[in-house]
């Protein structure tokens, strides 16, 4: 696969070209829901001439399509925004393109980032990049795709519960989730505003790496955003890993636990010390998260009535049924379960009870996770419990979907750094990804001990 550097001695018109051809030779993977054909050339020209410079000149990218960028709709998967045309750009994409990078399309996700698969988009799912009767995973399989395919050297996505590694892990490419307020999220369609991070795939550390340094920064249009502390840095020796003990379980894939224990043993090799840690809190992560994203998501999606943009009902006769029938058209019915989820556990008589409850236990989960990184620099262990499953498979079983999250939801409810890296393939070839997490703003060392093990595979 190519690496950014590949593309910075080329012509920006010759990058550009080749990517949207590219593209056009995938398209049976559903990849992409639109391409900004007229915009990347305009951009491509203006490189070329010196007019556009910086450290990703010429270089295409992909945005996940609830990124709002200019050139095509921001969909968000969904058919509430399949007419969207944005009157502005996300910050993550503006300095990308600050720096010359060049967007050729908007990639395809679960509608409004609810799922772990791509089938919940509206306009069909996505394909896996190495067997096409496989799920890509989600929410931003589109973005994974398209990385792994080789249409572009990165791509953006957003990671709310596992929503970059998962898709990374099964698609055999680096997926970046940063510590909670790295990147702005403004001009990012909201999914769960305590959960919500943007990251990048990337077909190599060092490209995400930069990638990362570009986007990260305050931001005073999103207050949740930190002071720059990411500086990429030099892998320190002799660091300190615990295996978590409850992701190696028999419920496992074998396959998963045998590569994650070969990548244990290529970290042994290079000089740093990986022992055994327990997470009694992590069985619980999964229930916390479903009560708490649900009950941020039918906050965040109550902007969706039929009135303001967006999708808007027909015929109707009062405002009731405006909001109605808007809403029935434009959600997809995972949206509309975890509006449900959501207005229930937040209700009177039920808000002590779940949410509160749950939020009292993200406290635990968090602390737990405090002890232990005041002893390791780092936790290990897979990504998810299986490698990309068949396309409808889990499709009539929201519990069963949901699980291929239970590995990635701890470090999400944390807010902390956390990395897919491919690890190897099973034994019919679909890719295994081992996920590397650290204490708050230490993205700089996943991504150093990443790209030094790179050296090693």
């Amino acid at each position: 696969m190519t690496k950014i550097s590949d593309y910075l001695s080329k012509s920006a018109v010759e990058n550009i070209q080749a990517a949207l051809a590219r593209a056009e030779e995938t398209s049976e993977y559903s990849a992409l829901l639109s391409l900004t054909k007229e915009r990347a050339m305009e951009r491509a020209y203006a490189v070329d001439s010196g007019e556009i410079t910086g450290r990703l000149a010429g270089v295409p990218f992909v945005v996940k399509d609830n990124f709002l960028a200019y050139g095509a709709p921001t969909t968000a998967a969904s058919k509430f925004l399949q007419d969207f045309y944005t009157p502005l750009q996300a910050t993550a994409v503006e300095k990308l393109e600050a720096e010359g990078a060049i967007c050729i399309g908007k990639a395809n996700l679960d509608a409004f980032a609810h799922g772990g698969s791509t089938e919940n988009s509206a306009f069909g799912p996505t394909k896996n990049a190495h067997d096409k009767s496989r799920v890509a995973g989600g929410s931003s399989g589109g973005s994974a795709v398209v990385t792994a395919l080789d249409v572009v050297p990165f791509a953006l996505g957003t990671d709310t519960g596992g929503s970059i590694r998962q898709p990374a892990s099964f698609n055999g490419v680096y997926g970046v989730k940063p510590t909670y307020g790295t990147v702005s999220r403004f001009g990012v369609v909201a999914m769960a505003s305590s959960t919500d991070t943007i990251g990048c795939f990337a077909t190599c550390a060092g490209d995400a790496e930069l990638v990362m340094d570009i986007m990260a920064g305050r931001d005073e249009r999103d207050g949740t955003t930190l002071p720059d502390f990411f500086a990429p840095e030099t892998v320190k020796p002799g660091q300190k890993i615990g295996l978590i003990k409850e992701f190696m379980s028999d419920d496992v894939d074998q396959a998963v636990r045998q590569r994650t224990l070969e990548y244990v043993d290529r970290l042994k090799a290079a000089g740093h010390s990986v022992e055994e840690v327990s997470m009694p809190m992590v069985k619980y992560a999964l229930p916390m998260y479903y009560v708490i994203v649900p009950a941020e998501v039918s906050s965040n999606l109550a902007r969706y009535d039929g009135v303001r943009y967006g999708t808007r009902a027909e015929g109707v006769k009062s405002l009731g049924e405006l909001y109605g029938k808007s809403r029935d058209k434009g959600f997809v019915d995972e949206n509309k379960l975890r509006i449900m989820v959501g207005s229930y556990v937040l209700s009177s008589g039920y808000f002590d009870a779940y949410y509160q409850q749950a939020q009292k236990a993200r406290t635990l989960l968090i602390d737990e996770y405090r002890r232990l990184f005041d002893e390791y620099d780092v936790l290990i262990g897979p990504v998810a419990p299986t490698t990309a499953f068949k396309l409808g498979e889990n499709t009539d079983d929201p519990v069963k979907m949901y699980l291929a999250d239970i590995m990635t939801v701890p470090a999400s409810l944390a807010g902390l750094p956390s990395i897919s890296v491919p690890a190897g393939v099973d034994e019919s070839g679909l890719p295994i990804g081992v996920q590397l997490t650290g204490w708050r703003k230490s993205d700089a060392n996943l991504l150093a001990l990443a790209k030094s093990m790179e050296v090693t595979e």
